[in-house]
């Protein structure tokens, strides 16, 4: 059992590198056996001053934690995950995992509720397609895709976590409210997907030298298992990854990567079916992990248009227009958001590791009145007790920009807070 424990661990808690994630999340290595189990958890610590806004006196939500948006400073237990995988025969892998972590895929209808977070199986039977059935990843973004073990900063990107972390909405609660769109109050969101969909992939990838193709397709449902299919059509997604391996292999290998993919839903509201586009690029170089001068260089560009929800700016209060405590979501073609990230880090010894990120996401260039461009420089710090155990701290200096403000946006944009998040990642 002990063999099996740490077999499962080593594939579900991988390193940072820009591994192969259609081989190490959609199958279990070929010695693992029938049963394994890991899993890990991840206390964290945030703290922000909690300003509040000059015009309406209260603390907007960019000030404060979420996903309760309660206080500016708390600790938690921001994910705690339970995994089990094995192989039923050389064939045929299986993964199931539970999610019990206070985070937005737990937070459903504004209450706690423990989640499936994976749920699959593999067939390997036919050369160059494997088939991977059940609630998994699409293939997407490459920060997308990444097991959270790999994560370098507390905070996700803001392009990567407003466009791709999709938030399901109660689709039988209709309140069109605004010119271009429709206001969702708390109670009807039915919480994030993590990047997870319903579904069947068929992917492989192929080894020539130093040279790996790798390539994934699905088609799904645009649902969870806490919302159901919230569409009548399916949807589809797609990424074509190269790789140059340095050396190494498995989740800790030095290479240089490079990715596109597409994604595409028909989410179902009001009985209109609406599109949602999202697509992008990535590239990654890294090498030498948990090594004295070990690197690593990201680049991501992702763009969405059709489907583009805002979240809510603050909680709901007596004096407050719905607008200001509900999420406004844009469902039409014509919406638009892009954004990117660029991301550097260097070990200084075995151990330490220290990290710097620039993330950009401009939201709805195309509405005036809505549009809002994010940007956060994130410096990081790292310590690595063993490749699966490490403690992280991050810094975030924010700006808000509104390039058509009024009185009550410019307000919130001139608040916003500077944070600090504190995280210990252990595996067992």
């Amino acid at each position: 059992m002990a063999v099996a424990i740490l077999s499962a661990t080593l594939f579900n808690a991988q390193d940072a590198n820009a591994a192969n994630w259609f081989a190490l999340q959609g199958i279990s290595p070929p010695t693992a056996p029938l049963f394994g189990i890991s899993g890990f958890i991840e206390p964290t610590v945030w703290a922000q001053p909690g300003v509040e806004d000059n015009l309406l006196h209260e603390v907007p939500h960019i000030n404060l934690i979420g996903p309760d948006f309660s206080q500016n400073t708390t600790a938690g237990i921001l994910r705690a995950r339970i995994m089990f995988r094995g192989n039923l025969n050389p064939e045929i892998s299986y993964f199931v995992a539970g999610e019990f972590g206070d985070n937005g895929v737990t937070r459903v209808r504004g209450g706690y509720q423990p989640a499936l977070i994976d749920g699959h199986v593999t067939f390997s039977y036919l050369p160059g397609a494997r088939v991977e059935v059940g609630l998994i990843r699409a293939p997407s973004a490459e920060g997308a895709m990444q097991g959270f073990m790999t994560y370098n900063f507390v905070l996700s990107s803001t392009v990567i976590n407003q466009l791709m972390n999709q938030p399901m909405f109660n689709s039988a609660y209709l309140n069109k409210d605004t010119p271009a769109g429709y206001l969702i109050p708390g109670t009807q969101n039915l919480g994030a997907n993590g990047y997870r969909y319903p579904g069947a992939m068929v992917f492989d990838w192929f080894r020539n030298g130093p040279w790996e193709f790798a390539y994934g397709a699905m088609l799904g449902m645009y649902g969870t298992v806490a919302a159901g299919n919230q569409s009548n059509e399916p949807m589809e997604a797609v990424r074509l990854q190269e790789a140059y391996i340095l050396g190494g292999k498995g989740p800790f290998r030095s290479d240089i990567q490079g990715g596109i993919w597409y994604q595409h839903a028909a989410p179902r509201w009001d009985g209109v079916n609406y599109d949602m586009n999202r697509y992008g690029a990535d590239l990654q170089y890294l090498q030498g992990y948990m090594h004295p001068w070990g690197r690593q260089l990201r680049f991501e560009y992702i763009h969405g248009n059709g489907w583009i929800d805002a979240p809510a700016a603050f909680s709901k209060a007596a004096d407050l227009a719905a607008p200001l405590y509900q999420t406004q979501l844009y469902p039409g073609i014509s919406n638009r958001a892009w954004g990117y990230m660029a991301e550097a880090g260097l070990f200084l010894t075995k151990n330490i590791e220290v990290n710097l990120r620039y993330d950009y996401y401009n939201r709805l260039p195309n509405n005036p009145a809505q549009n809002r461009i994010f940007k956060t420089y994130a410096l990081g710090v790292q310590y690595h007790f063993t490749p699966l155990t490490k403690v992280m701290a991050g810094y975030y200096f924010r700006t808000l920009g509104v390039p058509h403000p009024n009185p009550t946006s410019e307000s919130v944009s001139r608040s916003v807070d500077n944070v600090f998040a504190l995280q210990a990642m252990i595996a067992f």
